[in-house]
């Protein structure tokens, strides 16, 4: 019985020698055949992420519906959809004959208010000199301060009807509340538009430089998620160009859909200089959890597992190794290197026990 344990030892020894000889000799072969890769331990950044995808959205007050305060019929119309606005440029225009002349009249009786005025105060101090010299009594003079305090009235409500008409009249020009695009156009020329409860809308502005990215995270990720988080996204328009923002809010209340639980976080950035970017524009967009800068990696397919230990193939010179390596954290192409290489060092991908 001892006999037959100890061949079985030495047979098991035999095994694992002859499975390690087997490795390195594929590895010998594959490296003189020219077929193996090999990489070099280099400095990159290293980190998890979380993917989303998402919706370009305006910003609040990116989007400005803008409309008329008064009513009357469309008699000039400025722009079109595509066309770029400045602030206080005119869009519009409502005809003003009946309001031109309102405000005619307006101004017409504050002339008269004035001219009230004027002559009420002359009497007063008229009245006011004849009552010292006792030639008018009392009475007279009351009187004569009771007009020209009402004339005074008069020529003040004057003053706000005129300022009321001439509002109005303003109103007849729309103008642009913002710079922007113009978006939509819901009026044309010759259209009569009644301003009743609601202004109604002429032209639709938009502000492409206030623009934000909703981005429906899974509810699997949102607990990782912190606002001023850094975060990446790109668009089908412009391929494989990154955009970067920052995580400035998250909605509180989830949205469901297809029975998928997502919550919105928002990616606010700066306007980009050489890309034009538009509303309801796909993301997809990657949010950094937790990056450790300029540390020592190395591809996944070049380090391998066996039971809880890890491991390289190593190269130095010709000659092929089994190196123990200690790993650090791992995103979606590379492990950190915490112990074992050097920067610089070769290493190659060969097919692992497992990863």
């Amino acid at each position: 019985m001892r006999s037959i344990i100890i061949g079985g030892v030495v047979l098991g020894l035999v095994g694992v020698g002859a499975a390690g000889w087997m490795r390195f000799e594929t590895v010998h072969s594959q490296q003189r055949s020219g077929k193996q890769e090999v990489v070099r331990v280099l400095r990159r950044d290293v980190g998890t992420q979380a993917k989303a995808t998402g919706i370009i959205k305006p910003m609040i007050g990116a989007e400005v519906n803008v409309g008329s305060s008064v009513s009357g019929v469309v008699m000039r119309l400025f722009v079109q959809i595509g066309d770029h606005v400045d602030k206080g440029q005119r869009l519009a225009e409502v005809d003003s004959r009946a309001l031109t002349a309102r405000r005619d009249a307006d101004a017409a009786a504050l002339q008269v208010a004035q001219a009230n005025l004027d002559y009420a105060e002359v009497d007063l101090g008229r009245k006011r000199r004849l009552s010292a010299a006792q030639i008018i009594s009392r009475s007279e003079l009351d009187l004569a301060e009771k007009s020209s305090a009402v004339a005074e009235r008069q020529r003040d409500q004057a003053k706000a009807t005129l300022a009321d008409s001439t509002t109005q009249l303003g109103f007849t020009q729309i103008v642009a509340p913002i710079a922007g695009v113009v978006s939509a156009v819901t009026t044309q020329e010759g259209e009569t538009v009644a301003a009743s409860f609601a202004a109604p809308t002429f032209v639709t502005l938009l502000d492409l430089s206030k623009l934000e990215v909703w981005a429906y995270v899974d509810e699997t990720d949102i607990g990782h998620i912190r606002i001023g988080q850094q975060a990446r996204f790109t668009v089908d328009t412009y391929g494989d160009h990154e955009f970067h923002g920052t995580i400035t809010s998250i909605h509180p209340k989830a949205e469901i859909r297809d029975n998928v639980v997502d919550y919105v976080v928002v990616v606010r950035f700066s306007p980009p200089r050489n890309f034009v970017l538009r509303p309801e524009m796909t993301t997809t967009v990657t949010v950094d959890l937790e990056r450790h800068a300029n540390v020592l990696a190395l591809p996944i397919r070049a380090v391998h597992r066996e039971g809880d230990r890890t491991f390289v193939l190593h190269r130095n010179s010709e000659k092929i190794e089994q190196r123990w390596i200690s790993t650090g954290m791992r995103d979606d192409t590379h492990w950190e290197i915490v112990g074992g290489l050097r920067e610089g060092e070769e290493v190659l991908i060969g097919d692992a026990n497992s990863q």
